[in-house]
């Protein structure tokens, strides 16, 4: 069932089920009412009747007159019944009335009132003290203007529902062509979005309403759906590159390799390039994996010292960083000793430490790097800054997206995952990773680690 037609009998049914309830309401209020009207009126009758004959003895002529003038005028004494102490009819022509029975005189006699309903009548007793004895008055009306009064009443109000959801009807199927159509048109526009332009985003409404937060969220998720399908095929152009290199090496040393009977000079020099291009190759696919993984980690977090992560990656780079005719130097600042602890990962964070530094000595085009370890108002921050290629603007916006690398790396090897890595490592550690540069001048690279819980 589509929204539309679910509005449209919603609206029905609601509308129906309320009218039904106050219609029920008005009909048995009405109903009510108008019997005690008709039995209010019986009773005046009653009244009457009693005085025009129990009082006839007693009332002056002219006064009985004017009562036997009303009397007769108002009321039809063959629907009166006045009886006696012992139940006899002695005034009135309403004679063996079954309806009227020795328990409804009774009642009246104990309780000096009685009304009910049989057959097709209302009917009303009083009972009247007299100087003639007790009497109890009974007076009757055909109740035949009574039902025509309460099929007049649910003829109006079935007619007025059926209209009525007639009109509900109409007007809900007008009112949710009107309301669904931004839902249509989205629809539309969706079923319009190929591989191809994925990333094309639909545009609002401008209405401020749950219809336009569904197309910002659908936005949203095209653009996060565009990014992933971007990484992948980036994955794919830099798988297919990246393992070329290595893997065209290594066949074409074995072809060439295996032509003919090498020294053992030769052996070992074969030997040690294809394996420099394995260990590359595994390189990268254990970086991948990583990053693939590294969102469901939950290994347990130990004190990790962070100046001793400097001084081992300075001296597993540094000799490094002397081929390239360039050095690392190392800046201490800290007074408060505690902020050089943190919880985490100390694998991950050396890995993330390692890629930063190391990619500073690769572009320091023979510049020193500098490490400045720093307290700043109770965080502790962490420089790595060198003077050399630097990064394009243009660059520096994607710089840390997977498997991008700048303009101008040259011949450089690099995969693109480093840096990507080391701000995936850092944000699982909360560790704020801001990057500065400027083209032929140098990169610096500054870390912000997380307050000292107190």
């Amino acid at each position: 069932m589509t929204l539309r037609n679910r509005f449209t009998l919603i609206s029905s049914l609601s509308f129906g089920i309320f009218a039904i309830i106050t219609f029920v309401i008005v009909f048995f209020a009405y109903y009510d009412s108008t019997k005690v009207f008709y039995f209010e009126k019986l009773r005046n009758t009653a009244l009457i009747s009693a005085i025009y004959y129990l009082e006839k003895d007693e009332l002056p002529t002219d006064r009985h007159a004017e009562v036997k003038k009303e009397y007769n005028n108002l009321i039809a004494n063959r629907m009166v019944a006045v009886y006696d102490e012992n139940n006899q009819v002695t005034f009135g022509k309403n004679l063996h009335d079954g309806n009227i029975q020795e328990k409804h005189l009774k009642t009246a006699r104990e309780s000096k009132r009685v009304q009910f309903m049989s057959d097709n009548y209302f009917y009303y007793g009083i009972f009247y003290h007299d100087n003639q004895g007790d009497f109890v008055v009974f007076a009757k009306a055909s109740n035949d203007s009574f039902k025509a009064q309460m099929l007049r009443l649910s003829i109006i109000m079935l007619s007025v529902l059926i209209v009525g959801l007639l009109a509900i009807y109409f007007l809900s199927r007008y009112l949710s062509k009107i309301v669904y159509k931004p839902i249509s048109n989205v629809v539309k526009l969706i079923n319009n979005v190929d591989y191809n332009n994925i990333s094309q985003a639909i545009t609002t409404t401008n209405t401020h309403d749950e219809i336009e937060e569904l197309i910002r969220s659908y936005n949203k998720l095209l653009k996060r759906i565009s990014e992933s399908v971007s990484v992948q095929q980036n994955f794919i152009n830099y798988v297919s590159h990246e393992f070329k290199t290595p893997l065209a090496s290594i066949s074409g040393n074995l072809e060439v390799f295996a032509q003919k009977d090498r020294t053992p000079q030769e052996y070992k020099a074969v030997t040690k390039e294809v394996l420099e291009n394995v260990y590359e190759i595994e390189n990268i696919l254990n970086n991948l994996l990583l990053m693939s993984g590294l969102t469901k980690l939950e290994q347990f977090h130990q004190q990790v010292r962070v100046d001793e992560l400097i001084w081992k990656i300075y001296e597993k780079l540094n000799p490094k960083a002397k081929e390239n005719l360039s050095s690392i130097t190392i800046h201490l600042n800290v007074k408060n000793s505690s902020l050089l602890e943190l919880p985490g990962n100390e694998t991950l964070l050396y890995l993330a430490l390692y890629n930063i530094v190391e990619n500073a000595v690769k572009y320091s085009r023979q510049n020193p790097v500098a490490i400045t370890i720093s307290e700043n108002e109770g965080q502790l921050n962490v420089e790595v800054k060198d003077h050399g290629r630097g990064i394009s603007e243009e660059d520096l916006g994607n710089i840390t997206e997977t498997f991008y690398r700048g303009g101008n790396v040259d011949n450089i090897k690099g995969s693109g995952i480093g840096l990507s890595l080391s701000k995936a490592i850092f944000d699982h550690h909360h560790i704020v990773m801001s990057i500065q540069s400027e083209l032929n001048k140098g990169t610096e690279v500054l870390l912000v680690f997380p307050k000292k819980q107190a």
